[in-house]
């Protein structure tokens, strides 16, 4: 079943949650309620990387960063994976030595040093799919995913095209889909209200999921969550819990 990384922003300035979880204990009170909601990995970022947003260096990010990392790790260990939404190699490098296993990399320029970061210390990336004919040969090895990068300077059309790319491009690795609370939504529904568009955001992650998508990366876990495991029982995955053991009866 196709995995759901719940997103943790630590900045004041997210274009969807910022300044919600902008302290440690806020921010690992978050990561833990979604792990509780069902998330599979959780995704942490000191950075904002929407529209006009003003660049930190990696010393401001890595101060966001690792206080929630270091809280959050414990809780976590051997359960749920930590990833570090980084472009950042010097955060990345001490997100992975702090517990950190996946560093998500929006940006093409740093891919071959978060490669070595990711090799030398048995982490995954997630990077942009356009940088998968770059990696060479000697870095194969590392566990990618590919992320299409929707909403990066993207119209509606490219990012309805980038969806509908999802099948051929998960020939090609692990795709990792990240349009949660992304313009592409508002602008196909015309809802501007923070929080009004969930339906909208789940029904992206469901046709991800659908394509062959391995993970969506979203804000509204618990909803995800729900939807993809009916989505897997409809598609008949029997592998999957049944919940209260009724899914069989009548009612």
């Amino acid at each position: 079943m196709c995995k759901v990384m719940g997103i943790v922003n630590v900045t004041p300035d997210s274009f969807s949650d910022g300044g919600k979880f902008n302290t440690p204990e806020e921010a690992i009170r978050r990561a833990k309620n979604l792990v509780e909601e069902g998330a599979d990995i959780i995704d942490i970022g000191g950075e904002s990387t929407r529209p006009g947003a003003t660049p930190i260096s990696w010393e401001e990010e890595w101060s966001r960063i690792e206080p929630v990392l270091r809280g959050l790790s414990p809780l976590v260990a051997g359960s749920v994976p930590i990833s570090v939404d980084t472009y950042h190699p010097e955060t990345a490098e001490r997100a992975v030595a702090a517990g950190a296993t996946i560093v998500n990399c929006v940006y093409p320029e740093p891919v071959l040093d978060m490669l070595q970061i990711c090799s030398r210390n048995g982490a995954e990336l997630v990077m942009p799919a356009k940088s998968l004919g770059s990696v060479p040969e000697s870095l194969m090895s590392v566990p990618i995913y590919l992320d299409p990068m929707i909403g990066f300077g993207t119209t509606r059309e490219e990012d309805l095209e980038i969806l509908q790319t999802i099948p051929e491009l998960a020939k090609k690795g692990r795709v990792l889909i990240g349009a949660s609370r992304k313009r592409i939504v508002k602008r196909l529904t015309g809802e501007k209200v923070p929080g009004k568009d969930i339906a909208g955001n789940v029904t992206v992650a469901v046709w991800a999921a659908m394509k062959g998508a391995s993970v969506v990366r979203v804000h509204d876990v618990r909803e995800t969550v729900q939807s993809l495991k009916v989505l897997a029982a409809l598609r008949g995955d029997l592998s999957l819990p049944s919940p209260a053991g009724d899914l069989g009866k009548a009612g």
